[in-house]
């Protein structure tokens, strides 16, 4: 696809999923320093996109065509149930799994744990839309790296 450049924060594959340390902001909390919930979305949304480019899928790669039509990634459906709550200054690993891929769909499992405590849990279901915002299937190469990956 292409070049593939990797920052310390681009995290790791792992036997359990990939995982992406985060540490918590006060940009990510509120009032009282606990991790305001949409701050959650945003860390789950940076361990996906990391996962996805240590798979050597990337986004502007997608979006010029290289794997077909111009393409893009979409968030369809988010389950999320919140345990335990993050503070200001936690270090925080979001951790991401696949778990199935069907058609236009990719469904990931991911959480975020602090020390090994799970704090939040979700299930992410993203479809692969064209320019139009029209599903399209995921190509075979795509499909292949997804399947490849630690569940």
């Amino acid at each position: 696809m292409s070049e593939k450049i990797l920052l310390p924060s681009s995290g790791r594959h792992t036997a359990e999923g990939h995982i992406l340390p985060v540490r918590i902001y006060f940009e990510d909390t509120d009032f009282s320093g606990v991790v305001y919930h949409a701050s959650y979305v945003r860390f789950f949304e940076r361990g996906r996109t990391e996962y996805v480019r240590l798979l050597d899928v990337h986004h502007s790669a997608l979006d010029a065509g290289e794997a077909g039509e111009p393409m893009a990634f979409a968030v369809h459906r988010m389950e999320i149930e919140f345990k335990r709550p993050a503070r200001i200054d936690d270090v925080v690993e979001v951790v991401t799994r696949h778990k199935e891929t069907r058609g236009a769909r990719i469904i990931l499992n991911q959480s975020i744990r602090r020390a090994g405590t799970i704090l939040v849990d979700a299930v992410v279901t993203v479809v692969l839309v064209n320019k139009e915002g029209r599903a399209c299937r995921i190509p075979e190469l795509l499909a292949e790296r997804f399947a490849a990956a630690p569940r």
